[in-house]
C-alpha cells in the first residue's frame, strides 16, 4: 500500500460511523436492533408510520444535508488554500459569505416564499464575487494581481455585511429579525428533500469539477509563473476553480445558514495525514468536512434541551483550531 493510501478509507469508514450514530441519535431514540430492521428496509413493531417518518422524513435529509454542506466548504477551503498559496484563507475570501448571508436576510423580508430566500440567497453571492473580481479586473496592471484579488474580497466582504446590517435593522423585530439572526448563525433543521433535489445537483458537479483540476491546483499552488511555463492558463483556471468554489460555498447558505470554520480548519486537519498533494487532498477534505460537520450537527441537536445552531459550535472549535494554525504557518506551508 502507497504512504498515506489508508487515509482515504479510514476517513471514508469515519464518515459512515458517523452517519450511523446520527440517524440513531436524538430525542426519539433509535435503538441499534430497529436501526438495523430501518436500514434492512424493515419497519420495526409498533408504529410503523412514526418509525418511517423519524427515519427517512427528519434525520435522513438533515443528515445528508450536514455531510453535503460540510464537504462543499472542505473542499472550497482547500481550493482556494491551493490557489492562493495561503494557508489562511478560506471560502469567505472572496465575500461569498458575506453576499450569500445578506441575500438570505433580504429574502426573508422582501418575501415569504422559500424558494425565493433560495434563489437571493445564491444570487448575491456571486454578485460579491463579482464585486470582487471586477475589482481585481480593474487593477489587473498591478503588480501583485493575486494581492488585488484578496483586497477585492475583502472590500466585497466589508460591502455586503454593511448591506446586511442594514437589513437587519430595518427588519421587523418581533417577526423577521428573529428568523435572520438564527438562520445567520447555521442550522440544518430546515433541510428537506426538496431543497435538497435543488442544491444537490450543481453542488456535486461543481465538486467533481474542482476535485477533477486538483492536480492542475498542485501548478497553481507554485504561482502564475511556473503555471504557465508548464502551458497552464494559470488565470483561466483560477477563475474556473473560483467560480466553482463560489458556486459550492453559496449553496452551503441556501442549505444550512453561514456557517464558518468548515473551509479554514478541515483542509488543514486533512493535510497533516495527507501531504499537500491536492489530488489526495481534496477527497480527504470532502470525506473529512462531510463526517465533521455530521457530528457537530449531531451534537448540536442532541447534547442540551433545546437545538443548538451548528454555527456556534464550529465558530468555537474553530478559534482554537485557528492558533494552532498560526503557529504552523509560521514555520511554513507544507
Amino acid at each position: 500500500m502507497k504512504p498515506r493510501a489508508w487515509v482515504l478509507p479510514g476517513f471514508a469508514i469515519l464518515l459512515l460511523i458517523a452517519m450511523i450514530y446520527a440517524l440513531g441519535a436524538g430525542r426519539f431514540g433509535v435503538g441499534w436492533i430497529e436501526l438495523g430492521q430501518l436500514l434492512a428496509g424493515q419497519a420495526p413493531p409498533g408504529d410503523a408510520s412514526r418509525w418511517s417518518n423519524v427515519f427517512f422524513q427528519l434525520r435522513l435529509p438533515r443528515i445528508l444535508a450536514a455531510g453535503l454542506v460540510g464537504s462543499s466548504l472542505a473542499v472550497a477551503g482547500a481550493s482556494y488554500q491551493a490557489m492562493f498559496a495561503n494557508p489562511l484563507v478560506s471560502p469567505n475570501l472572496c465575500g461569498v459569505l458575506a453576499g450569500s448571508s445578506f441575500g438570505a436576510a433580504l429574502g426573508m423580508v422582501i418575501s415569504t416564499n422559500w424558494l425565493v430566500v433560495q434563489l437571493t440567497t445564491f444570487g448575491f453571492g456571486l454578485a460579491a464575487v463579482g464585486v470582487a473580481l471586477g475589482i481585481a479586473a480593474f487593477f489587473r496592471r498591478s503588480s501583485d494581481p493575486m494581492l488585488i484579488l484578496v483586497l477585492g474580497g475583502i472590500v466585497a466582504s466589508a460591502l455586503f455585511s454593511a448591506l446586511l446590517a442594514i437589513v437587519k435593522y430595518l427588519a421587523d423585530p418581533y417577526d423577521k429579525l428573529p428568523s435572520i439572526v438564527y438562520w445567520l448563525m447555521g442550522s440544518f433543521a430546515l433541510s428537506e428533500w426538496p431543497l435538497l433535489g435543488r442544491t444537490v445537483w450543481p453542488m456535486l458537479a461543481a465538486l467533481g469539477v474542482l476535485l477533477a483540476m486538483s492536480g492542475r491546483l498542485n501548478v497553481l499552488s507554485l504561482g502564475d509563473e511556473p503555471a504557465r511555463a508548464l502551458g497552464l492558463p494559470a488565470g483561466r483556471l483560477r477563475l474556473v476553480a473560483i467560480i466553482m468554489a463560489t458556486v459550492l460555498s453559496s449553496l452551503t447558505v441556501v442549505i444550512g445558514g453561514e456557517i464558518g470554520w468548515i473551509g479554514l480548519i478541515i483542509p488543514h486537519a486533512a493535510r497533516m495525514l495527507t501531504g499537500p498533494d491536492n489530488r489526495l487532498l481534496l477527497p480527504a477534505s470532502a470525506l473529512l468536512g462531510a463526517a465533521f460537520l455530521i457530528g457537530v450537527d449531531t451534537a448540536a441537536r442532541t447534547m442540551f434541551r433545546a437545538e443548538v445552531p451548528v454555527g456556534i459550535i464550529t465558530a468555537l472549535l474553530g478559534v482554537i483550531t485557528f492558533v494552532a494554525v498560526l503557529g504552523r504557518a509560521r514555520k511554513g506551508w507544507a
